[in-house]
C-alpha cells in the first residue's frame, strides 16, 4: 500500500512540521532524514521531491521561524509606543516568548550552524527581525548628540546577544530553575544596566 503522504495536500510543510517536532526532541543534528520521512507518513524518496537533504529541510524550518519571529517582534516594537524604551524593552521580551513558544524554530535558526551567507532566503528573513530591533535602536538613541551616538548596529547587537544569553541560560530546560528571578525581570534589568552605561536613556528616565 503506497504511503498517504504522496496525497498530501501540502507534503513539503508537513514535512517542516515533522523535523520540527523531532528537532524539539533531538536538537537539529538529532535526527535522520528517514526520520523526518516516517514521522510524516512518506518513504524517504518522496522527500527528495522538496528537500535537497536534511539541512536544506532545516533551513526551511529556520527561514519560517525568522518569519515568525519578526512579526512578532514588528508587533512587540509597535513603531515605538508607548516610548521609544518601553518598546525596546518589548523587542527583548518578544526575543524569550518566542523561544519558550517556537522551540523547534528557535533551534533551527540558533543551534543548528547552517550559514546564513550561504542560503539568501534564510539571510533575507533573518535580516528582517535583526532590523526590527536596530530600528528601535536608532529611535532609542535619537536625543544623543550624533557625534556621541554609539552606532545602532552595535548596541543592538549587543542587546541581542543579552537577549539569547538569557534564554540559553534561563529558560531552556526547566524555565528559571538556576535563577531567583524571573527571565524576564533579568533581561529587563540587563537592558537598563547597560542601556545607562552607555547614555542611551534620557537623563529624566
Amino acid at each position: 500500500m503506497s504511503k498517504r503522504g504522496y496525497h498530501h495536500g501540502n507534503l513539503r510543510q508537513a514535512l517542516v512540521e515533522a523535523a520540527l517536532t523531532l528537532i524539539t526532541e533531538k536538537g537539529p543534528q538529532g535526527f535522520t532524514l528517514s526520520e523526518a520521512a516516517k514521522a510524516a507518513d512518506v518513504t524517504p524518496a518522496a522527500v527528495y521531491r522538496h528537500f535537497a537533504g536534511r539541512d536544506d529541510l532545516i533551513a526551511e524550518a529556520a527561514r519560517q521561524g525568522y518569519e515568525i519571529f519578526g512579526a512578532l517582534m514588528a508587533y512587540a516594537y509597535d513603531e515605538g509606543r508607548p516610548s521609544a524604551l518601553a518598546a525596546f524593552e518589548a523587542t527583548g521580551r518578544a526575543y524569550l516568548a518566542f523561544a519558550r513558544k517556537y522551540p523547534g524554530h528557535y533551534m533551527a535558526m540558533f543551534e543548528s550552524g547552517l550559514s546564513l551567507q550561504s542560503r539568501p532566503d534564510l539571510a533575507a528573513a533573518a535580516g528582517q527581525a535583526h532590523d526590527v530591533l536596530e530600528r528601535a535602536a536608532v529611535r532609542l538613541s535619537e536625543h544623543i548628540p550624533p557625534a556621541k551616538r554609539p552606532p545602532p548596529a552595535m548596541f543592538s547587537a549587543h542587546i541581542w546577544a543579552l537577549s539569547h544569553g538569557v534564554v540559553e541560560l534561563f529558560t531552556r530546560g526547566a524555565p528559571g530553575a538556576r535563577s531567583p528571578f524571573p527571565a524576564e525581570e533579568l533581561l529587563e534589568a540587563g537592558i537598563g544596566i547597560y542601556l545607562r552605561g552607555l547614555g542611551l536613556l534620557p537623563p529624566d528616565a
